[in-house]
């Protein structure tokens, strides 16, 4: 249809689009990593994209897949080093958050036939975004969103109460390796628009701004994925209208929305 591709050949709205679709799967997600209190292992899996990344072009298979195989060996690794007890959880993370960093940069410094824009893979490029950039996002976007509808109550359960869900047979450790593969498709996907270092700035703003306002769960991942609509149409509006960088306007953007909800809600109660 020539208005679809119109539409799709200029790039604001390809980003547009894309943007959205990844804003509907992180609003939901965004909430179980602050119910978990798992954003520093959010920052973890998408500084591992890193070397997804350099991993991709060394064997030659597509970018996304590179990075969903390397955030979910890494997050299986984590989760056997961490029953080791050796060290705390938190040192373990930073350790491996920033070692993959920094080896994929040396990977990638290795590859000097390969060109790689370094700055739009970390902090997200407007002009990058590909009508398969778009079927990636909305596939990926499709198999989160079935996953989540589906294992919705089981997933609350194991957040809430781990081990009373254990005792009613709620399978908690698989469905945790079950979020970590759809935080490794979200980060794989949203690499276009806010970039790896970003990333979890997305799942987290949207969702800890609707947790101000919601009244239950549901509500709450409602509420979060309009504050990722708003925060990247917002963001990707500010890129086009002053020429900032695409990532991080959304990320300012979000944050905006969160200082207004809880400036507003301290008012209120004043």
């Amino acid at each position: 249809m020539p208005i679809i591709d119109t539409i799709l050949d200029d790039f604001f709205w390809r980003a547009l689009i894309g943007g959205l679709g990844v804003a509907l799967v992180a609003g939901p997600l965004g909430c179980f990593v602050v119910w978990r209190r798992m954003a520093y292992f959010g920052d973890t899996l998408a500084h591992s994209a890193l070397l997804g990344i350099a991993l991709s072009f060394l064997i030659r298979v597509p970018l996304n897949v590179g990075v969903v195989l390397t955030c979910v060996v890494l997050a299986v690794a984590l989760v056997l080093f961490s029953r080791v007890k050796a060290l705390a959880t938190d040192t373990l993370l930073g350790i491996l958050a920033h070692s993959a960093l920094a080896i994929g940069l040396v990977t990638l410094s290795f590859m000097p036939d390969v060109r790689v824009d370094l700055t739009g893979l970390l902090f997200g490029d407007l002009l990058a975004m590909s009508r398969n950039d778009l079927l990636w996002i909305y596939g990926g976007a499709l198999l989160i969103m079935v996953l989540v509808i589906t294992l919705w109550r089981g997933l609350l359960m194991s957040t809430i109460h781990p081990e009373l869900a254990r005792v009613e047979g709620v399978p908690v450790e698989r469905l945790r390796l079950v979020l970590v593969l759809m935080f490794s498709i979200v980060i794989a996907v949203a690499m276009k628009i806010v970039g790896v270092l970003l990333i979890t700035a997305l799942l987290i703003i949207p969702a800890a701004t609707a947790r101000r306002l919601a009244q239950n769960p549901e509500q709450m991942a409602g509420i979060a994925i309009i504050f990722g609509f708003i925060a990247v149409s917002g963001g990707l509006s500010l890129s086009w209208y002053l020429d900032t960088p695409a990532g991080p306007s959304v990320v300012v953007t979000a944050f905006l929305a969160f200082v207004l909800v809880y400036s507003s809600a301290r008012k209120s109660r004043a």
